[in-house]
């Protein structure tokens, strides 16, 4: 089909609010909007000013009104457990409303926080939608997150009530997460006053009388009951969620969302921008403790009827790298979202794509990337072995949807290798050189997007206003600032070479790790990558390049390091001073699959960092530290 896209664009950019009025038909409001946008609410405005409505209903109830009880919702798939279970919207319907009586049995109301610790099982979903339902403000935490980053996000959100579960299962360990929680209620100055701990049968736990309930017991006292809870009014500007940003330290950093404009953008992204039908399976390979998995895990799937899928697994290990393509086959998936780091997993292990042919992938439509920057070389692996369009796509935590795609529904574009695509509807998307000008198409530097935000954008930062203005909006005046550098290109495809944070400087010259870690992804036996700038003495900066090798790969490590010095020599030149190629067994990263480069060049640095709290291995850090030092770029600590 010829693309809409152009037209959709110029649309939106005609009348920005009458395309967002158009757009939020799709979703059931209790109240209409005084104002469709009003600039003089907020930092720079705020969508659907006056309205009421409730996000809950409008991903659950509304679908049995409509007579869809009986289409599948949601779909718990875990490996790690040989169970697969599957709720309806009927079924749903009852299970959040069972949560949401204890939760207000409890004392939760319209406007309480509520922390959500719990692993990739059906009841966190069904603990988000609980939240939303009261009108409670639900904060999602990462699993297996440390005591003490748990305890800052406990005294930033101060909620009344906790729910958890006994333990997180991973595909080697167990991890318990109530021992993790106590100590974090210890660390606190805050005390929520209930904790809801859900027992699992792997390793349960003990429950602290005058505090902790069991699920089981309560919510199935509820569920026995068919007890039901009506849904609050609360403002389209009231909060929905605060999700503290991946990588905290010191102060947290809790971006909000809103409940109105947030339904209406993830509504109009499910049919526009993921291409998905009403009644078809959408997975997101992420975490519900990430942007990823609120946006499309739980809201946007259910907003659209979608059955969705809680996936307790990981792309290779459980029980091999043919796992997604089992799940795509088991469930009916009709696209997947997931990061690139997942398929470079995926390709390390069976790089010839041998275990894809062994399932039925005949219902699968479209593979969309997002996270992490997708490389060239993944992206062609990909097409060549699903044989389906492989889109590549940018979005941050504090935007909740895509600022850049290909949107599948309008009619793809053509799809530029190494670009996440053409900028949305409600993105102006900009690039500035550091004194805030604009820069000709092709020319590196700071990515911006003209406010005000488009629905859906974050309105500020819990109890932080002033941290809000101050890292997102001060910095180039008139736009928010995304911390990522990049060009954007004379057909206005957009290309995120980097995190500003990582464009190096070389002697006086701005290169992009980024654009490196493409030339040594093109490389037949690197599987995957990480360039980070090292302090220099004379030069300031100096890139050194970590990579991975394709299983089953025969090399000689001294004769791989000459071939991709020499690459990088010839796709970028000299300029780059590209001498240093490590081979290692892993990269570092955290549990969402984005790699820590900063922590990276912190070692090579010799500087002070801290352990990053999402960190999926630490021992890995510990490898890092001993291929720098066989290198020969750090000393041998004395024993």
């Amino acid at each position: 089909m010829t693309s809409l896209y152009h037209q959709t664009y110029e649309n939106w950019q005609k009348d920005p609010g009458a395309f967002w009025q158009e757009a939020a038909k799709d979703i059931d409001w209790m109240k209409p909007a005084d104002h469709v946008f009003n600039p003089d609410n907020g930092a720079y405005g705020r969508w659907f000013d006056g309205a009421t409505c409730n996000t809950c209903y409008n991903c659950v109830d509304r679908h049995l009104e409509a007579g869809h009880g009986s289409r599948l919702a949601l779909i718990h798939d875990s490996p790690v457990t040989n169970q697969v279970s599957r709720y309806t919207f009927a079924e749903l319907y009852q299970r959040v409303n069972a949560l949401a009586c204890v939760m207000h049995d409890h004392g939760v109301q319209k406007g309480d926080r509520v922390v959500i610790y719990m692993p990739m099982i059906a009841e966190a979903i069904f603990a988000m939608l609980a939240c939303a339902r009261l009108g409670a403000v639900h904060s999602v935490v990462f699993g297996g997150f440390a005591a003490r980053e748990l305890a800052v996000r406990i005294d930033d959100a101060k909620p009344k009530f906790v729910i958890s579960a006994s333990c997180g299962i991973e595909p080697n360990r167990v991890v318990a997460y109530k021992p993790l929680l106590d100590e974090a209620i210890e660390l606190a100055t805050h005390k929520p006053d209930h904790c809801l701990i859900l027992q699992r049968e792997k390793l349960e736990c003990e429950l602290v009388d005058s505090r902790d309930l069991d699920y089981h017991d309560h919510v199935g006292k509820a569920l026995d009951q068919r007890r039901i809870i009506e849904c609050a009014e609360v403002a389209a500007t009231d909060p929905l969620y605060i999700l503290y940003t991946s990588g905290t330290t010191g102060e947290p950093k809790g971006v909000v969302r809103d409940n109105g404009g947030h339904m209406v953008a993830l509504k109009w992204t499910m049919e526009h921008h993921y291409g998905v039908k009403p009644g078809e399976g959408f997975w997101a390979a992420s975490d519900v403790g990430w942007v990823v998995g609120h946006s499309y895990i739980c809201y946007g799937p259910l907003l659209h009827g979608c059955a969705t899928i809680v996936y307790e697994g990981k792309p290779v290990g459980t029980p091999d790298a043919g796992a997604f393509w089992r799940v795509i086959q088991d469930h009916n998936v009709a696209a997947l979202f997931t990061a690139p780091t997942a398929f470079r997993a995926i390709k390390k292990e069976d790089p010839k794509g041998q275990l894809i042919k062994q399932y039925d992938l005949s219902n699968f439509r479209t593979l969309f990337l997002a996270g992490e920057r997708s490389d060239p070389a993944t992206i062609e692996w990909a097409q060549e072995h699903l044989g389906c369009p492989v889109i590549d796509h940018w979005w941050q935590t504090e935007t909740g949807w895509p600022m850049s795609g290909n949107a599948v529904g309008l009619g793809a574009l053509p799809i530029k290798l190494g670009s996440p695509g053409v900028p949305m509807p409600g993105y102006d998307i900009q690039v500035l050189d550091d004194d805030g000008h604009p820069v000709k198409p092709g020319t590196l530097g700071n990515i911006v997007c003209k406010l005000p935000l488009p629905p859906s954008g974050f309105p500020t930062l819990w109890n932080a206003e002033q941290r809000f203005h101050d890292a997102y909006l001060s910095e180039f005046p008139g736009y928010y600032a995304t911390s990522d550098a990049g060009i954007i290109d004379e057909d206005g495809y957009v290309f995120i070479m980097a995190r500003t944070d990582d464009i190096i400087n070389v002697a006086g010259h701005r290169l992009s790790t980024g654009a490196m870690e493409e030339v040594l992804s093109s490389h037949a036996n690197i599987a995957e990558c990480a360039v980070i700038g090292m302090a220099d003495a004379m030069k300031g900066q100096i890139p050194v390049g970590f990579y991975v090798v394709n299983d089953g790969v025969d090399f000689e490590p001294a004769d791989l390091e000459k071939e991709l010095i020499q690459l990088v020599r010839a796709k970028i030149g000299p300029v780059a001073a590209f001498k240093t190629a490590i081979g290692i067994e892993r990269l570092p990263k955290t549990r969402s699959g984005k790699v820590l480069r900063g922590t990276m060049q912190k070692i090579a640095d010799q500087a002070d960092w801290k352990m990053p709290a999402a960190i999926d291995d630490p021992l890995i850090l510990d490898e890092i530290k001993a291929a720098l030092i066989k290198k020969g770029i750090l000393e041998k600590e004395a024993s």
